[in-house]
């Protein structure tokens, strides 16, 4: 029997990627230049790299809705990336330098547990491959040293076209699939759900010759602020039995951006957790919802056995 020790996962973010937050921190390896902006989400990112500090996990795992595959669930799987990232939207906010090292070991072991759920997975293993923009904003916005291995993860288009039933049901599998792999390759892992809450947005910049002009950035809609409210609710109650049942009128109403399944993963990777989500920040980028929580299940666990 092997000694090895069994691997867990520590800590889970909502950790959304509007390459705005990128664009408004001006760090060294993005071309475009800014004079702030978004600072209630760019600063709500303190509280996970201050966490990081403290915890110092093996790994950090991402879900990304823009590393689009139609053809089943992909992992990354090359040692060191390195290459230009140029958001096809916003390409006078984001043109990011980036460089990253792989564990890849956990990923093969990801694509090895993701099959015997039965779901269709691929190693990504093109040494030349560009990294999406959303993967690359939620881990620098997680950790801008970049000295902490990572596995992104696909995003599958194939559920899609299908119900919300069976997208979940998928995304789910692929959650377990990946707590089975973090514990059997003994890591201690964070995960990041990269995504928005409601995704209804503007259809041109307010402010196309300043950007970062906050007297125009506001909620797309009264209602999509509230149904942004209502599910930031449940999550800061542990309450993931009613978030899971308004899911797909969520979905619906406000073309919410978990429907790429990146919450559905990370939720079920770590058991649906009934611990309370930490609030850090909730703010608007051209008019989405975004919110950065944490779910502390390292310190979940040292407060179970004192």
């Amino acid at each position: 029997m092997s000694s090895k020790k069994l691997g867990s996962i520590v800590g889970g973010w909502l950790a959304p990627h509007p390459p705005h937050l990128v664009y408004g921190e001006n760090p060294p390896q993005n071309e475009p230049k800014s004079r702030g902006g978004w600072e209630n989400l760019r600063w709500a990112y303190e509280a996970c790299r201050s966490k990081l500090n403290e915890q110092k996990p093996d790994v950090i795992l991402v879900h990304s809705p823009h590393w689009q595959t139609v053809v089943g669930h992909h992992v990354l799987s090359v040692p060191r990336l390195d290459g230009l990232s140029v958001d096809p939207i916003f390409p006078h906010l984001f043109r990011y330098k980036f460089g990253m090292n792989v564990d890849c070991e956990l990923a093969n072991e990801i694509f090895l547990e993701g099959k015997s759920e039965g779901l269709t997975m691929k190693k990504m293993e093109n040494p030349d491959f560009r990294v999406d923009y959303g993967t690359i904003v939620t881990l620098h916005m997680m950790n801008p040293n970049w000295d902490i291995p990572v596995v992104a993860i696909s995003a599958n288009n194939s559920p899609y076209f299908y119900d919300d039933h069976v997208a979940q049901n998928e995304m789910e599998a692929l959650g377990h699939a990946t707590r089975r792999a973090i514990e059997k390759t003994g890591r201690r892992a964070v995960l990041a759900a990269s995504v928005t809450l409601s995704h209804l947005h503007f259809p041109k910049e307010p402010n196309q010759e300043l950007p970062e002009d906050m007297t125009r950035e506001h909620i797309f809609s009264q209602a999509q602020y509230e149904w942004d409210m209502k599910v930031i609710e449940m999550l800061k109650r542990g309450d993931i039995e009613s978030y899971e049942k308004c899911l797909p009128q969520f979905m619906s109403e406000t073309f919410a951006e978990v429907k790429a399944g990146s919450l559905t993963w990370m939720l079920a990777a770590m058991n649906k957790p009934k611990i309370p989500a930490k609030f850090h920040g909730y703010g608007t980028v051209i008019g989405t919802g975004n919110a950065v929580m944490e779910w502390d299940l390292a310190g979940s666990r040292e407060a179970n056995h004192v």
